[in-house]
């Protein structure tokens, strides 16, 4: 007599997703997410990210930063709108707004953002006319853990692109974007299946074999 196969149960079942804007990533988060998608959560009520969550039948809810005097009493009621649909994992998909000390320490080891920037590099706003101004040649993104310390979080996933000749910070921005679309919903895939985890000394570790990859060189060696 045959065993059946032992269905797989994810470490982290469901997620919140916290978005500002047109929900770009989210559109690559719902095709590739191994998790329950529990709600999608905006602080603008124009975003039209809210419509892609609608469309795959999704909660929403707006929590707008206007309303509140003040960043910490935005942050309370954002706090009790996330818990009230009880994820294991806060996703920040292009989430416009600095969070509280207090926000974040609640969400410890459990809230990721993604960053267009090879981070430490450009932490902040217009990453790609820095870039491009500072004349570097390679240019990224980063999914990390978020901390207090702000786009400096523990490191989970990067992707790199070669910075062209003639490249405007509009053409960069796409060249990254693409690989946002890849590593975001990679990096939801492995905490999903506990294979990335924060370790004592807040790092990330891997529980699984870590695949060698080519260099990226550019310009091309002769």
């Amino acid at each position: 007599m045959k065993r059946k196969p032992r269905s797989f149960k994810p470490a982290v079942e469901s997620i919140v997703v916290l978005i500002s804007g047109r929900g770009s990533n989210l559109h690559s988060i719902l095709k590739n997410c191994p998790c329950r998608v529990a709600a999608v959560i905006s602080n603008r009520a124009d975003a039209e990210g809210l419509q892609v969550a609608a469309a795959h039948h999704i909660p929403t809810a707006v929590v707008s930063h206007k309303d509140y005097p003040d960043r910490a009493s935005f942050d309370a009621v954002l706090a009790e709108t996330i818990d009230s649909y009880r994820p294991e994992l806060v996703v920040l998909a292009g989430f416009m707004r600095i969070l509280t000390p207090e926000f974040v320490d609640h969400y410890r080891g459990r809230m990721i953002n993604i960053h267009p920037s090879l981070l430490p590099a450009y932490a902040g706003l217009n990453t790609h006319a820095r870039a491009i101004a500072d004349g570097v040649k390679i240019h990224g993104c980063t999914v990390h853990y978020v901390t207090s310390d702000l786009d400096h979080g523990p490191i989970i996933i990067q992707a790199a692109v070669p910075v062209l000749k003639h490249d405007t910070p509009d053409t960069l921005a796409a060249r990254v974007l693409r690989e946002e679309h890849r590593i975001y919903p990679q990096a939801i895939r492995w905490i999903c299946k506990h294979h990335v985890e924060l370790n004592a000394a807040g790092k990330v570790h891997f529980k699984r074999l870590e695949q060698p990859g080519p260099a990226l060189i550019f310009p091309s060696l002769d």
